[in-house]
């Protein structure tokens, strides 16, 4: 029955053509229908690939079974073979009574709404809810993995922080040192936070290549590794620290580069040279350039390394991997910035609702996804009229969960409508005493004073101007340099039973008689 095979095939790939194009025809106005439907299209999608292999191989005929059947209706009597072949479906619907009969026209027909058709189901559960179908990135549970990765624990940072920096993997954004990367902990992290990222892709644009463009990212990848141009990995990088002295730290104290740590006091860093923690540092660092300076060929101070080929290989083996997961979430990061940026506004937006407001958010959501459900047929021009009204707001307030203008009266409340411009922070404008109060423990405020060159953030509270800081600062420092250098020009005095005390108040002591 190979000819009713391949009839069966012809026809199936034909509805699967018209179904496709059904369902590209709509555009469905809610984000979960459309993902929806364009899941129905990959799914037709693949089926027509696999039906046109099997449709491939019975023309191929490697068995010869196809020609032997078209001989047999050709060349013998045609009403034998009619009663044969009818001889033999009659026996298989004996043996199998409840076979069913699958209805191709049916199969893949567009359902209207109300006819029992439950394709949001496998939507619902491809998303988590911060998800929000698609539209943000939930780095939750990753934000709890990078806050827990060795190197990291000293630098607690909020969800809002992570979510600017989980592609940047240098420093001074990544405090993760080149050796603690190294680590299977690290490893791990970098994996998930990869196979998150293209899972992510692949449940939103399911209609697209990705394939091709995994491809160009990993072709991308070896050419940069084999001209060492990996933004961390590099000679360069390996090499640092056996030449020209490294001007890291602010340039007062004393630098260590095996800890990479600076030092105020001479006497705390030469105290701190024979600490475990300091040799332990100190080796890794020497590891890493004997093995850089294999890699390139060259030697230190004229003897050629004694590290074995095969341990060599396999670090860069496991450095390879890293880098290369490293370098598809920067790519895979930069494809999503838009969701990335919505993301981020919706994560601030949501740390200033209450637990009610978030609860009415989500249920308004899933009502109006299942609207179109409720709604019959003749009422569609009605909708699209609602949807083109604009919302009414003259005065430009902001909007709530809700989308509508919050109320003029808390516009007011609040002071919304006051502007404080913050020079340190770009000339950024905060609206409102709140985020302007707020906005002296951000990152962007905190890193806009380490530029100029200040270290204690806290003693810089309500200044806003990059003049005003410097000459804090300059005060600040003449003034503990002038306490340094009082107390170091202290004359001491010593009375007749050998008590050392300050001049002024040895004289005190004499003039009231107490000496």
């Amino acid at each position: 029955m190979l000819l009713e095979d391949q009839r069966f095939l012809h026809e199936d790939l034909e509805r699967l053509e018209q179904g496709i194009s059904d369902r590209v025809l709509d555009e469905p106005r809610h984000i979960r229908d459309r993902l929806n439907r364009d899941h129905q299209i990959l799914g037709f999608l693949d089926r027509i690939q696999q039906q046109s292999k099997r449709l491939l191989d019975i023309y191929n005929d490697a068995e010869g079974l196809r020609t032997k059947e078209i001989q047999s209706i050709s060349t013998g009597d045609p009403f034998d073979e009619f009663y044969k072949q009818l001889n033999e479906i009659k026996d298989f619907h004996r043996r199998y009574p409840n076979e069913p009969v699958e209805n191709l026209e049916r199969a893949y027909k567009r359902k209207a709404h109300g006819e029992g058709e439950s394709a949001t189901a496998e939507i619902d559960n491809l998303f988590t809810g911060e998800e929000a179908y698609g539209r943000f990135l939930d780095l939750t549970t990753l934000h709890e993995d990078y806050l827990n990765l060795p190197g990291v624990q000293s630098r607690r940072i909020t969800y809002l922080q992570y979510l600017n920096v989980f592609d940047q993997f240098m420093p001074p954004q990544c405090p993760i040192k080149r050796p603690e990367k190294t680590t299977d902990q690290y490893f791990s992290y970098v994996g998930r936070l990869t196979d998150y990222l293209e899972s992510f892709l692949r449940r939103t644009r399911p209609l697209e290549d990705l394939d091709k463009m995994f491809t160009s990212f990993d072709r991308e990848f070896d050419e940069a590794w084999e001209a060492k141009e990996v933004p961390g990995w590099g000679v360069e990088t390996q090499a640092a620290g056996h030449g020209a002295p490294e001007t890291e730290g602010t340039g007062v104290g004393t630098w260590c580069p095996d800890c990479a740590k600076e030092f105020k006091n001479e006497n705390v860093y030469k105290n701190h040279l024979s600490g475990k923690k300091h040799i332990k540092a100190a080796e890794a660092r020497a590891a890493n350039r004997s093995a850089a300076n294999g890699a390139v060929g060259g030697d230190v101070n004229g003897t050629s390394t004694s590290k074995p080929p095969s341990s060599i290989s396999a670090k860069d083996l496991q450095e390879r991997a890293i880098a290369e997961r490293e370098f598809r979430v920067r790519k895979l990061a930069s494809t999503m910035e838009t969701v990335r940026s919505d993301t981020r506004v919706n994560v601030e937006r949501k740390q200033g609702m209450t637990e009610r407001e978030r609860q009415q958010e989500l249920d308004a959501l899933f009502a109006e996804s299942a609207e179109p459900s409720l709604r019959p047929s003749g009422a569609d021009d009605e909708s699209d009229n609602s949807d083109e009204e604009k919302i009414y707001n003259p005065l430009k307030l902001p909007l709530a969960w809700d989308g509508k203008p919050i109320p003029y009266w808390l516009y007011k409340l609040h002071g919304l409508g006051v502007e404080f411009p913050c020079e340190i922070c770009g000339n950024f404008v905060y609206m409102g005493r709140r985020a302007f109060d707020k906005h002296f423990n951000e990152a962007r405020h905190i890193y806009g004073l380490k530029c100029l060159g200040i270290t204690n953030t806290t003693l810089f509270r309500e200044i806003t101007g990059i003049e005003d800081a410097l000459k804090l600062w300059d005060k600040i420092q003449r003034d503990k340099k002038k306490e340094k250098n009082g107390g170091e020009n202290v004359v001491q005095m010593e009375d007749a039973e050998g008590n050392v005390m300050p001049e002024k108040v040895y004289y005190d002591l004499q003039k009231q008689g107490l000496l």
